[in-house]
């Protein structure tokens, strides 16, 4: 994040943290430029850049960004701005901003434009294969069904999706937003903590031990993991 307004650059970390995003912050547009040249391989998946910085004007900012040498111009860009003209949104497209969020903004609202502009640049890798196995976990997408050793496991229709949603992205922590956002094509409970009691279903389906799982695991304050090694 490249935002003068520190106060609102640590409600935004904050916030993003909490929902499994790394975060950085610099204050002005030089140290935010110099940062972004100097990661490498390490650069972010995207940068959001307030339109008004001490130093340098935002659109600026946002089309040295695309001049950068190679993948470092592709990162997307999300626009912050106090200012409500029209013309303010058109300009910052035309210059190479992904999306655009005048001030003041729920941050909630934020991180859903975070999330899609991510869905855009970097969909989701069709999984390989219909049967996802793991050690003696099968779990078979066309059949709808999950079994341990061969014996087949009693999840309801939610359940299975919200294992499917772990499984083929065993390795990856995924918050409660992320999780239910990914099966949103289903009806989902108005509650994300709701999640927390299916996954104890779900560890009662296809753990050994429930109260020590070694299949998915919590990640405190985070969220969910479904490891990659298993028995």
């Amino acid at each position: 994040m490249i935002e003068d307004d520190t106060r609102l650059a640590a409600m935004v970390g904050e916030y993003l943290g909490q929902s499994g995003f790394g975060f950085s912050h610099s204050v002005n547009a030089q140290t935010g430029l110099t940062q972004l040249q100097g990661q490498g391989n390490a650069a972010p998946d995207l940068v959001i850049l307030d339109l008004m910085l001490p130093d340098m004007d935002g659109l600026e900012v946002c089309r040295r960004i695309r001049a950068l040498p190679g993948a470092l111009a592709q990162i997307p860009v999300l626009m912050l701005t106090a200012k409500g003209d029209p013309m303010d949104r058109i300009v910052g497209l035309e210059m190479g901003a992904d999306d655009y969020l005048p001030k003041p903004f729920e941050p909630r609202e934020l991180l859903a434009r975070i999330r899609a502009i991510l869905r855009r640049r970097t969909p989701e890798p069709a999984p390989t294969g219909q049967v996802l196995r793991f050690g003696s976990l099968e779990i078979d997408r066309d059949a709808r069904s999950v079994s341990v050793g061969g014996v087949a496991c009693d999840l309801t229709a939610y359940q299975f999706d919200l294992l499917q949603v772990l499984a083929e992205r065993s390795g990856r922590v995924l918050s409660r937003d992320q999780i239910m956002e990914a099966v949103r094509g289903r009806e989902l409970e108005a509650f994300d903590r709701s999640i927390d009691v299916h996954m104890g279903r779900i560890r009662s389906a296809i753990e050994v031990d429930a109260k020590n799982p070694k299949r998915i695991l919590t990640v405190r304050g985070v969220g969910y993991v479904f490891a990659k090694q298993q028995d």
